[in-house]
């Protein structure tokens, strides 16, 4: 897994949620390694926004960027999951 660099100074608790979102997402996806790094990448900055704006429990944050993953991908639109509500 690529290291992603952040700023100095920014809590342990952002790097740690963005290790473990990538690692239950790999878990539960199979991607090529470009859509691994670009999914880390977008996942990131996302934490960082949510980080910014004062949560700071990495374990709220994990939830929260898998969350936006599985939006990203589709995997959370029951429609795209094969659930028709009939």
């Amino acid at each position: 897994m690529p290291e992603v660099l952040l700023p100095e100074g920014d809590d342990i608790a952002m790097q740690t949620a963005i290790d473990r979102i990538m690692h239950t997402y790999d878990l539960m996806m199979t991607r090529s390694q470009l859509a691994n790094d670009e999914a880390r990448a977008k996942v990131s900055e996302y934490i960082k926004s949510l980080f910014d704006g004062g949560e700071k429990d990495s374990h709220r944050l994990t939830v929260c960027g898998l969350t936006y993953l599985r939006e990203l991908d589709g995997s959370n639109d029951p429609v795209k999951a094969g659930f028709t509500g009939l």
